[in-house]
Order: structure tokens, then sequence, then C-alpha cells
């Protein structure tokens, strides 16, 4: 089947989030965690017993959608059914502080669904959960309030937790395709065809086959994939299948499967509501689907790394999706190193710049770097272009092209990126850049520095290094055609 699977081109870029608008509608709950030690098991049962010294809420189910949304920087509005109680209000405020429209509907006598997980060295021990059923109260005034929100949304996502908010999916649809926005829906249960006519959706393994049946191998489940998606009327089928990555079937497309790219699994809590969000965000930034896919399994890639209802931020996914693409660290352009530096400042990451000819590396070279990688947290090298060795060196320099200098150097540890120059001076590369640390090695004044003065300018430092005696490339140089003239005479 291999061959038969879509490719897809990652760029080294995310799209803008910030300039698309979404609508999560679905169930709401408060995720609340109780944390503390376990030194002892109760006397009075074979349990342990917690010490509780910690008390977090997050919003979960269609809530961590929308965090997850708004964590990438994109604007999203979020329409529910909550209680009018003390976790409604708990859930407001941490949706309204991290940037999230809320629209919701507020019923009297009816809790807040609230899922409360007890947790000690970061095990969950149990989860206790308070829900009643709303036995639809409120949910009438749903799509009213949607088709409001809807007039100018770029994506819609139905966020289905079988708690009873989305009683009439099809008329949530309806008023989406009307007026060409996207449906996106996280779907439950085992009537999938309240999501017919959706654009896609986004069940898991266990979730599809409840609904088509188990496969015995691959190429049953794309053929059982194709049937649902064709039957439902969907533009696409996305299946997250845990360690085994994602498959995406497309309406006239071959299949593409994305490995996934989980390093350790601490917690699936809210992988779901990380991709789906991911996805609709990528999409309603005008990504296609194939890209938006892969950036989704990234995410999700990330968020299982973390314990409990967690979200992706925008930092984050670029810096996986740097990771992926093997620009962590090596050789590039000027436009990917400033792509990457803006991810390792978003980190907090002290950005050290150094620059040369770097024609034969020697020891002194390794050396210098070394301590220069000591001043801060990432080492950017910059070195001369063939033709300004040239002008600076004389005739017969450079001896190795700049793609073979910069090929040795990506390779030392204490380098984390190597760009090329062609200027005399790197100068333009500083005003740029903008490093936090400008190092220099030789006997100069930190006055004498070259880009000395336009880096302390904005604020930054400037530092002067040694060099190891008796290495330089001059000296090699010299002793080569030494030996050569000897050899000849």
């Amino acid at each position: 089947m291999t061959d038969r699977k879509q490719q897809i081109p990652m760029k080294p870029s995310l799209p803008c989030f910030d300039k698309a608008r979404i609508v999560v509608v679905g169930d709401v709950m408060l995720d609340r965690y109780w944390q503390g030690p376990t030194r002892r098991i109760s006397p009075e049962a074979p349990v342990p017993v917690v010490q509780v010294n910690g008390c977090d809420d997050r919003p979960g189910g269609a809530g961590n959608v929308a965090l997850n949304i708004t964590s990438l920087g994109a604007p999203v509005w979020l329409l529910g059914i909550t209680g009018d109680d003390e976790a409604a209000n708990s859930l407001t405020t941490r949706l309204e502080a991290a940037g999230v429209y809320c629209d919701f509907v507020r019923l009297k006598n009816v809790p807040t669904i609230t899922k409360l997980r007890v947790i000690s060295q970061h095990q969950q021990l149990i989860r206790l959960d308070f829900e009643e059923s709303f036995s639809g109260l409120g949910v009438d005034t749903i799509p009213d309030r949607l088709s409001v929100l809807l007039d100018h949304a770029d994506a819609l996502i139905v966020s289905d937790y079988g708690k009873g908010t989305l009683r009439d999916t099809q008329e949530l649809i309806r008023l989406a395709r009307k007026r060409h926005v996207p449906v996106l829906v996280d779907p439950k249960g085992q009537d999938f065809t309240r999501y017919r006519g959706a654009t896609i959706i986004k069940p898991n393994l266990h979730e599809f086959e409840a609904i088509v049946g188990r496969s015995s191998s691959e190429a049953e489940l794309i053929d059982k994939g194709h049937k649902l998606r064709e039957t439902l009327m969907l533009d696409a089928l996305l299946i997250t299948r845990g360690e085994h990555g994602m498959t995406l079937l497309s309406a006239g497309k071959k299949e593409l499967h994305l490995p996934a790219r989980t390093r350790e699994v601490f917690d699936v809590t809210g992988a779901g509501d990380t991709v789906i969000a991911t996805l609709a965000a990528a999409l309603a930034s005008g990504e296609p689907l194939p890209r938006a896919a892969a950036l989704a399994n990234i995410a999700a890639g990330i968020v299982v790394t973390k314990l409990g209802t967690s979200t992706v931020s925008l930092p984050e996914l670029r810096r996986a999706l740097n990771t992926i693409q093997g620009s962590e660290r090596g050789a590039m352009t000027r436009e990917q190193l400033v792509i990457a530096l803006e991810d390792a400042r978003s980190h907090g990451e002290k950005i050290v710049f150094t620059n040369g000819c770097f024609d034969i590396i020697h020891a002194g070279h390794v050396g210098y770097l070394e301590q220069a990688k000591k001043l801060g947290d990432r080492l950017v090298l910059a070195i001369n272009g063939d033709k300004s060795v040239t002008r600076i060196k004389g005739e017969g320099r450079p001896v190795n092209t700049v793609e073979r200098r910069m090929a040795v150097l990506a390779g030392l540890e204490s380098v984390d990126w190597v760009v090329s120059f062609d200027e005399n001076t790197p100068e333009r590369l500083l005003e740029q850049l903008k490093p936090d640390i400008l190092v220099k090695g030789g006997d100069y004044g930190i006055n004498e520095v070259v880009g000395a003065d336009i880096v302390t300018a904005y604020g930054g430092e400037v530092a002067v290094l040694d060099f190891l005696e008796n290495c330089s490339t001059t000296a090699i140089m010299q002793k080569i055609r030494k030996e050569n003239q000897e050899e000849i005479v």
C-alpha cells in the first residue's frame, strides 16, 4: 500500500493562525485536579491516602478544544451549556483569561459537568464525575446562537461528548454549510448518521470500528473508511490510531497515513481535542487538508507527553515542526534562521553570534566555538562566502568552498546554526538577527569588534575570547607551502 500513499511536503513555517476565526459548539465541562503525595495505605481500606496540597481547574471537553485553538493564536468562540454554579464561574474565568469568547447557556438547578481526578506522583488514581442530564433544557436555543456566530466564522468544530448539548447536529451542520463554513466533527456514540454532510469527522480507531466493525488488514480499514465517508457524504475522514498514527481518507485522493510522532506517552487525556483544534485552525488558515492533518499529528505527539488535559502552544508546534524538518540545527538560509531564532527566543533562549572565514577548521576554531557556546543557549556561526574570503585573504583562498565549510561546521556539537554572508562584514546580518551576544576571537578591544556598535545599540553584549595559541589557518597554510617547497627542492 505504501506506493499509493500521499506524500506531504512540509514547509519550514506555520500558517497565520491569527487570521482564522473558529467557532466551537459542543459539550462543555470542567476538569478538576487534586494533587498530592502518597506515603501510606489507608487503615480503613487497601487504598492509598493522598495528602492533597494542590488543586487545578482546567476547561475540558469542548472547552479544551477552544483552549487548544487560542493557544495557537487563533480567535475562537465557544458555545455550550453549563449549570449556573461555581464550576461554571471557574470555567468561564479560565476560558476568558485565555482569550476564548464564551457564549454559555447557564441552567438553574443543573450542575456543570465536572470530572475530578486525584493524582499522586504523576499517576491518576481515581476519577469522580459530577453530571446530570440536561433533559433537553437550553438545547433549543443553540441553533439561533450558533447562526449569529457563524456569520463571521472560517470553520466550525462540533465537539460531541455525548452529554446532550448537540441534540440536533444536522441543523447545526446545515447552518454552517449554508454559509460555506467547513464543519469538523469529533464524533461520539453508535450513530454517525447524525453527522451526515459534515466536511470531515475525526473518530479514533475504537469509535470507527464500533461503527464499521474490526478490520483484519490495512486494506480493509481503508475500504471501510471510504465506504463510511461516502455514506455520510463527507469530504474526508480522519481516523486517529494511537501508536499507529493517523489515516486520512479524502474524496478522490489517495489515502494518507501519518506515523505517530510520540516520544513518550504520558497521558492521552484531551489528545483528540488537540487534533481537531489544530486541524480546524490550519484549514481555516488556508492550509490544504493533508498538511493540516500533518500539523495535527505533530501537535498530538506533543500533547500526549503532558499530564492531564493540556494544550499545544504555537512555539511548541513550531519547534516540533523544525525538528522534523531537520532545521532544529545545522546549515540554513537567512530566512530559515530568522524563523529558528524566533522560536528559540519564544523559549527564553539566549542567542550567541560569532563570525569568520573558517577556511581550514583547526583546534583553535573548535576550542573557541566551545567557549562561545557556553555564553548562551544557542550559537549562530556566520561564515564569509567564497568571494568575500578571496577579497579578505587574497587569491588562492578559500581552500574549501562555502558549502564544504558549512557542512563541517554544522557537524560540531557546539554549533547550532551556520549561515553564510557575501559581504565583507556581518553587519547587515547582525541588524537582521539581533543576537544577544556578539563574540569575536583575537586581540581586539570591545570597541574594535566589527558590529559592536550595532549590538550595543539595541542592548546586546559584546565579548572577546582568546584563540588557542599557535593555531591559525594562515599558519597552517604557510607550513604546507614551506613543506611543499622543501619537497620540490
